[in-house]
């Protein structure tokens, strides 16, 4: 064998150094953000939204979970995933539920900051779940997003030990400085609180 073939080329090098970088010095990528799948949730299918729209974090332990904060998309379910995993739209929920069957995607894991509520302060401390649908056209509330948005949110109350009252599981119009009025008039407060109560 000659020695230019015993050589290791320079492309091998290169290969050879970046396996040798640490982990926590390369950028999130949608393909490693991908590769990712948390088990927050085991009913959710793991759709992960642009590392571009959320800040990685480590919660609970860099900022307590406090709160559960509901939406409305006023968009389709397929609109409101490719805005999640469009990067310059600088928005993102942990999660998002089908208005048709209830099914539910988990977009940002339960650890990162999801940017959903418009205030830095909530982001930090609390998990977003968007509702397919819009706040004046109230038949997108149906049977089956009730029930699975509110084992959803029973869950996490679980998790975090996030008390089951309207203190702490809150609508976005709720938040401090909130300029949207999601869920809206139309959405079920009462019917969705004793779900969750009973989930």
């Amino acid at each position: 064998m000659d020695r230019a073939r015993r050589m290791p080329s320079r492309r091998r090098i290169l290969q050879g150094a970046a396996l040798a970088v640490p982990a926590a010095l390369v950028p999130a990528t949608a393909a490693t953000a991908a590769r990712r799948r948390p088990r927050d949730y085991p009913d959710a299918e793991w759709i992960p939204a642009s590392p571009s729209n959320y800040t990685s974090s480590d919660r609970p332990s860099a900022y307590p979970v406090d709160f559960v904060v509901v939406h409305v998309t006023q968009e389709t379910y397929a609109d409101t995933l490719a805005i999640f995993r469009n990067p310059d739209k600088q928005v993102s929920a942990h999660y998002l539920v089908r208005s048709k069957d209830g099914h539910v995607a988990q977009c940002v894991a339960d650890r990162d900051i999801g940017w959903h509520a418009g205030n830095w302060d909530y982001n930090t401390r609390s998990i977003g779940i968007e509702h397919e649908g819009w706040v004046d056209q109230p038949e997108y509330f149906t049977d089956e997003m009730y029930a699975s948005s509110a084992a959803l949110t029973a869950h996490l109350c679980d998790t975090y030990g996030i008390p089951r009252n309207r203190d702490h599981i809150i609508g976005h119009n709720e938040v401090p400085g909130a300029t949207h009025t999601d869920p809206g008039p139309h959405w079920d407060w009462a019917r969705y609180m004793r779900l969750i109560k009973a989930a």
